[in-house]
């Protein structure tokens, strides 16, 4: 079940949604399945050594600490 960030194109909602096989994506505040797929900090090749890997925040999009899905980004 792989998890997806979007951002709605509708009302421009950024969240992010676990996608069960050829489900579509809707936004959770306007219900819009118009959204642009983001790419996800979790989607990129481990390949290569740690000093290679971007430099991030632990939420991969806003910095969070408490981690992934916990900002309304």
């Amino acid at each position: 079940m792989p998890i997806f960030e979007y951002v709605c194109k509708e009302c421009d909602h950024q969240f992010e949604a676990l996608v069960y096989g050829s489900k579509k994506a809707e936004c959770p505040k306007c219900q819009s399945k118009k959204l642009a797929q983001q790419l996800s900090v979790f989607a990129m090749s481990a390949k290569g050594s740690a000093s290679s890997a971007p430099s991030v925040g632990p939420c991969g999009s806003c910095g969070d600490p408490r981690g992934p899905g916990s900002c309304s980004m």
